[in-house]
């Protein structure tokens, strides 16, 4: 779509909002940016638009007269494509995408999208160190963008032919694309997540397969072998495709043509030796995954092996993601606030090594949670518990034999009720299971508040 003299519609006044806005107004269109929030502030959203022109502001309503001579509109991730503003939008034949997909059409360089249930953030950040690395020895650019925190719309019309950008993609995200294309996808696991939303697991997988919808013979998906969901997915893909497993018997699939795999120790790509497990600084089995992937999208890009082998070598893991944070008396503690559904938080509790008191609970997102106490083994003693999950959570432990449970109303509860029982050489970590949005604004906000609250205990 050309955008300029365009007038058009912008869902959502959050951070993606706001990026959408700006970049339509640099491309000429005349913005309206609603929000359905009647307690908003139209002078606290200019304020974000910092100098942006061309753009009113509706708040709680959007006037008939405004619809009625709409030629398109762009929705924020947060709204729902079924929700009542955006059918009756569709009924009245405006054209709806979303701001990946806008940001998307005016881009340029190549593009690498990742998506996947669990592993994005991780996965992204060091896609994004090695063509950095890469870029700078090539006097190109690389972007890291998407739902990893910075928006698409920030820089898309700022990307050349020599940029890449990489995307974190989530399913809220895909659920609004049209001519998306990346020249490498993928899609690292497909558990249940976000089902309060996409409301069946058939539906959440076909929503996560849309990475791949416009892709070419000439572009590249990246799988996981190990996925049932996804080494489905790569029989019916009709793009060139690349899995990566951690068992090395799938290495001799006759009907596998490149794979990353791991032989003993070491990750190999085909029959070549990348880098051995032990050289990584990032910890767990599920991070050998994340690596691997990463191996395969930009040894497809055409990255040298020796630039993915040495940005591996330094890359240490993202905040809130099995984040070390300091050790108390002997007590190693660990922010995995990112780990936002059971099947996150099971990885969290595999990379533990020690005895561990567990911090869980947060926002209902109809998860189930009996695989995740399953995982405790014997590896977790106690069972602190908050949110609005906590009584949900608290009854399957007790299901499946686990009573040591506590329940708190705060972080700092929670903080010091772990300080309180955990002893020498063991670890305290927070790995919710849950969304945030019950008590906090974000993963990141609950991160960083349990992150202070650890470095504010005694020694």
């Amino acid at each position: 779509m050309e955008y300029r003299d365009k007038r058009l519609l912008v869902v959502g006044s959050g951070i993606s909002g706001i990026s959408a806005a700006g970049l339509l107004s640099r491309k000429g269109a005349h913005v309206y940016l609603f929000d359905s929030n009647e307690k908003l502030k139209a002078e606290d959203i200019r304020k974000k638009l910092g100098d942006t022109e061309n753009v009113d502001i509706l708040i709680g309503d959007i006037p008939q007269d405004i619809r009625g001579e709409l030629d398109g509109a762009v929705l924020s991730p947060g709204v729902p494509v079924d929700s009542p503003l955006v059918v009756s939008l569709k009924d009245e034949g405006i054209t709806i995408i979303g701001e990946i997909e806008l940001a998307y059409s005016v881009s340029g360089g190549g593009l690498i999208a990742i998506t996947g249930t669990n592993g994005k953030t991780t996965t992204t950040s060091l896609v994004g160190e090695i063509c950095r690395n890469y870029c700078a020895s090539t006097k190109g650019e690389a972007y890291v963008v998407g739902n990893i925190g910075s928006p698409y719309a920030d820089i898309a019309d700022k990307t050349t032919d020599d940029c890449i950008t990489v995307a974190e993609i989530s399913s809220f995200q895909l659920e609004t694309i049209d001519t998306f294309a990346p020249r490498i996808s993928a899609i690292l696991n497909i558990t249940p997540d976000h089902l309060n939303r996409h409301k069946t697991m058939e539906n959440y997988v076909k929503i996560k397969e849309r990475i791949a919808e416009n892709q070419t013979e000439d572009d590249t998906l990246v799988l996981n072998y190990d996925d049932p969901y996804t080494r489905d997915f790569g029989k019916r893909a009709k793009t060139r495709v690349i899995y990566f497993t951690r068992e090395d018997e799938y290495a001799s699939d006759e009907k596998v043509a490149d794979i990353v795999h791991l032989s003993g120790d070491i990750i190999m790509y085909n029959d070549i030796p990348v880098i051995g497990i032990h050289e990584m600084q990032l910890l767990g089995t599920h991070n050998q995954e994340n690596v691997m992937a990463a191996i395969a999208m930009t040894y497809a890009y055409g990255i040298p092996m020796d630039i993915i082998r040495d940005t591996i070598r330094s890359f240490k893991a993202v905040e809130h993601r099995i984040e070390y944070v300091r050790t108390v008396r002997g007590v190693d503690y660990y922010n995995d606030s990112k780990g936002t559904n059971p099947d996150a938080a099971i990885k969290g509790i595999l990379a533990m090594v020690k005895k561990t008191i567990l911090i869980g609970g947060g926002y209902d997102k109809q998860s189930e949670y009996d695989e995740w106490i399953e995982a405790f083994g014997d590896k977790v003693r106690y069972l602190i518990l908050m949110g609005e999950t906590a009584g949900k959570i608290a009854d399957c432990a007790k299901a499946h034999g686990f009573t040591n449970i506590i329940m708190v109303s705060s972080m700092e509860e929670a903080v010091s009720k772990a300080y309180e029982l955990s002893k020498p050489d063991e670890a305290v970590l927070l790995s919710p299971a849950c969304a945030s949005w019950d008590m906090f604004k974000s993963y990141e906000e609950r991160g960083r508040i349990f992150k202070e609250l650890v470095k504010e205990l005694e020694e």
